[in-house]
């Protein structure tokens, strides 16, 4: 005779009993026996995908008083295991566990209320109420078993598959009470969210988030669908790419809806600041209407100089913009998403957004010749760079000061172990990039530090003077390297980008030096 078999020898049977524990998923029916251990498995479909954060302090306490409750158990029909029926698998994994360290008889049988089977939809939802009540679900946990019960009551009742509304009312005469709206939510996280930001999900992110994430792909893409080519699958495929490279247990929507913002923005060359209005327009269901166009005045213009080749930078800049990438616009120092008009469609589009009490400016087609409008011109294109290269949270704008936008800090260590060497390459020569266009390292530290969040890396280098903390802190890599690591592996479009930077910034530094101006005061 084998262990099992054994083990079924010593099942003692008792009559039906009451329990205290009023969570407990018994039934007038259930029975009280004493069961081997090696006689239970854990329900495989338990809804809690992760460990349970408890399960140090509850094995301590079994270790030391027992098992202060008796296992809810059941058995399938031609099983010859049982299977804990709602509830109860952490404790019994620890029983299993303490059985195996020490020997202890005392962990060798344990006290169970058995419940005779019904169906595997009832086992399932039990164990989900059971978590549910106990709070330790995350919402992906509950919405991937609502869906699994789905599956199991549609293949249990026949009658193939079933709406929403009828789910939240199957459910509910099973005691898990949800309404259609939520389960509409949970589809969308299983079925959309679910392969394109699972560490985000997994982390723990809640029902709120998915709401939002939800309603801004939907808005976009209609938005995409009016403004741009391509048509819904090439907004998919932004969408998709999108998530997944900002997909982690720190998920920020805010960021998410910067960096569709960014490639709407750029798709059908007009400034972030309109397509944000947009886009706010759509999320809340208001209508933004384009006004017919009124031509732009001719603006006089700007004062040439003639001393020399430096003072010819700006003007020769402005001629070149035909040229030129057409899609950035001058940015207001004061408020970085701000814009000033820059083409027909741009007049119109900002036109339409003037209920955020905006005042637009004309101007010809050249590039900004002040100080306001290039900062916020650089800023622009940084955060566009950084944003299509996974790093948009560290670009801040700097209002009325420097190059108009700052570093927050250095790049997600994590990065070293999430990305190839090449990736990460990239990422670290144009962080130094972006570095160098708003001369973090060069501007004075009483300007530029205080502007930076208290717990970055870069502050503390910066004021501490520890260029060793900061190499230490981003791969640094040989300046030789810069060509084939970065220039030559940039999407054409953030190739652009990083030139109109650069030449962004010698246009702040040489009006600056014709104008006197001291740009870090």
């Amino acid at each position: 005779m084998n262990n099992r078999s054994k083990a079924r020898n010593v099942l003692h049977v008792g009559l039906p009993m009451a329990i205290d524990n009023p969570d407990a998923e018994v039934g007038p029916d259930a029975r009280a026996v004493v069961l081997d251990i090696r006689c239970i498995n854990p329900y495989e479909r338990n809804p809690r995908h992760s460990k349970n954060p408890e399960y140090d302090r509850i094995k301590d306490s079994i270790r030391s008083n027992g098992l202060d409750q008796p296992l809810v158990i059941t058995q399938r029909p031609q099983s010859v295991d049982y299977i804990v029926y709602a509830g109860g698998n952490t404790r019994l994994l620890i029983l299993k566990e303490l059985y195996e360290e020490t020997g202890d008889t005392r962990f060798a049988r344990v006290s169970c209320l058995f419940r005779a089977w019904n169906r595997e939809s009832d086992v399932l939802l039990a164990h989900l109420r059971e978590n549910d009540l106990r709070g330790s679900l995350t919402f992906i946990d509950k919405a991937r078993a609502v869906f699994e019960a789905k599956q199991f009551i549609e293949e249990e009742s026949g009658i193939g598959e079933i709406t929403h509304k009828d789910l939240a009312i199957k459910l509910r005469s099973s005691g898990y009470s949800i309404g259609s709206t939520l389960i509409c939510q949970m589809a969308y996280a299983v079925r959309t969210l679910l392969p394109l930001i699972p560490k985000a999900l997994e982390a723990g992110m809640g029902g709120r988030n998915v709401v939002r994430i939800r309603a801004l792909e939907r808005a976009a893409s209609t938005l995409w669908q009016q403004c741009c080519s391509g048509g819904d699958s090439a907004f998919d495929e932004v969408f998709k790419a999108l998530c997944r490279r900002y997909d982690g247990p720190d998920w920020d929507t805010d960021v998410l809806q910067g960096a569709i913002e960014t490639e709407i923005a750029e798709e059908i060359e007009i400034s972030i600041h309109t397509i944000r209005v947009m886009l706010d327009a759509e999320i809340k269901g208001r209508e933004w209407v384009i006004p017919e166009f009124v031509p732009i005045k001719e603006p006089p213009h700007p004062e040439r100089h003639d001393s020399g080749d430096e003072n010819r930078v700006v003007i020769d800049v402005a001629d070149d913009k035909e040229e030129d990438d057409t899609s950035l616009d001058p940015v207001s120092e004061t408020s970085p998403v701000s814009v000033i008009a820059a083409t027909p469609l741009q007049d119109n589009l900002d036109e339409a957004a003037a209920d955020v009490s905006e005042t637009l400016v004309d101007v010809s087609d050249s590039k900004p010749t002040d100080l306001k409008s290039l900062r916020g011109r650089a800023w622009t294109l940084a955060v566009r760079l950084a944003q299509r290269n996974g790093i948009g949270d560290l670009v801040m704008p700097l209002s009325g000061k420097g190059i108009g936008f700052a570093l927050r800090d250095v790049p997600d260590p994590a990065l070293t172990d999430q990305l190839d060497e090449d990736a990460l390459a990239q990422v670290c020569i144009l962080w130094w990039q972006l570095a160098a266009c708003s001369e973090m390292t060069f501007a004075p530290i009483e300007s530029i530090a205080p502007t930076l969040p208290s717990d970055s890396v870069l502050r503390r280098a910066l004021e501490d003077q520890d260029a060793e903390l900061l190499f230490n802190s981003i791969w640094t890599l040989d300046p030789g390297h810069t060509g084939y690591r970065l220039w030559q592996s940039l999407h054409d479009r953030d190739w652009r980008d990083l030139i109109n930077l650069m030449d962004t910034y010698r246009c702040i530094r040489h009006l600056a030096a014709e104008t006197g101006a001291a740009i870090w005061e």
